[in-house]
């Protein structure tokens, strides 16, 4: 039996747009159902609040107004406006499929599923989001949100850890859309599950679609969507260096090109696994060739990631003399910091300066 057999469709879609059209938050991006817009709001509310992404939304859409603009931007420009959002690589991905868009699709973002969904970092849920809030058609945009609200109003009780499970409410949103207003119905969706249809305390009382819900009449809403608890995040200690010189210059170091905030700029750290805290101004002294004046402790800095922890203890180090600078490395004044695309944990450093 098909989840959505139970439910009044027709009806369903009606309560669920007429609410939406008439308690919709204003929000920067819903000015218009631009798609480049649509993509770039979207690309920047994976895993971020909607309060977080409002103004780095429109500063980015005032330095990238559309297409042409971001795919011709240096990668640091790019890195440098996504600076405090996180998760690095959506900004990378995002600038490398505009480029694609620009040359092969002569600046068109694609409407159909699968010349969209073969861009990069154009996931399931993007190329739903973009296809059927810019382009109206009637594809499925299954995220977090939906699944957790239709996992109550049709009582699924398949863990949506697992990523079979999403094919699972994929089918039911084509079961459940509006072919008239798609648009409508899977933003309504998803603000019905920011605003009402919350992960804790859910206010069933204020739903527009309370009489279509089987978990609410079953009185099992908070008990759902099923999600098996993910492993303990893994923590890693490292000793954070102010290198400062004595015209007040200090080193930055580009991470990896690949991995965890790649190609991202920050004071130089180390493993305290690898190196003795005893032994740290030898280590500064011969890493760079220079004399350690004095060293200072700042403020210890913890940064919490999906999977990671980072535990970050701060030395000010002041150096005699010339320096030499490892590969990767730089040195730059205060001001000049500033222009470079650092991680929250070392922008929290670079405040303490």
């Amino acid at each position: 039996m098909s989840y959505t057999s139970t439910i009044n469709i027709p009806q369903f879609q009606q309560d669920l747009i007429n609410w939406f059209e008439k308690e919709q938050r204003i929000l920067p991006w819903r000015e218009n159902k631009d798609p480049y817009r649509v993509w770039v709001s979207e690309i920047m509310l994976q895993q971020t609040k909607v309060d977080t992404v409002i103004p780095y939304f429109q500063h980015f859409m005032k330095q990238f107004p559309d297409l042409e603009a971001l795919a011709e931007a240096e990668e640091q420009q790019v890195l440098k406006a996504w600076e405090g959002l996180g998760y690095y690589s959506r900004a990378r991905n995002l600038q490398t499929a505009v480029k694609e868009v620009v040359s092969e699709y002569r600046a068109q973002v694609p409407e159909t599923p699968k010349e969209l969904g073969e861009l990069k970092g154009v996931g399931p849920y993007t190329k739903g989001a973009i296809l059927s809030i810019a382009y109206n058609k009637p594809e499925p945009a299954v995220d977090g949100n939906v699944m957790r609200v239709l996992s109550r109003i049709l009582r699924i009780e398949e863990d949506i850890a697992k990523a079979k499970t999403r094919k699972t409410f994929e089918t039911a949103v084509y079961q459940l859309i509006s072919k008239e207003n798609p648009s409508a119905f899977n933003q309504g969706l998803m603000e019905l599950g920011a605003l009402v249809c919350t992960p804790k305390k859910p206010s069933c009382l204020l739903c527009p679609v309370q009489q279509h819900c089987l978990a609410f009449q079953a009185g099992v809403e908070e008990t759902l969507p099923v999600k098996v608890k993910k492993t303990k995040q893994s923590t890693k200690h490292y000793v954070a260096f102010i290198i400062e010189d004595e015209t007040g210059r200090c080193v930055l170091e580009q991470r990896p090109n690949n991995g965890l905030l790649a190609q991202m700029w920050q004071f130089p750290m180390v493993d305290t696994t690898t190196i003795d805290e005893q032994h740290l101004e030898a280590y500064i002294q011969e890493k760079f060739q220079t004399k350690v004046l004095q060293t200072t402790e700042k403020e210890p800095v913890k940064h919490v990631f999906s999977h990671l922890i980072w535990y970050l203890t701060v030395k000010h180090i002041k150096i005699k003399g010339t320096i030499r600078l490892p590969a990767r490395m730089k040195l730059l004044t205060k001001k000049e910091v500033e222009q470079y695309p650092l991680p929250v944990s070392h922008q929290n450093i670079y405040r303490q300066l």
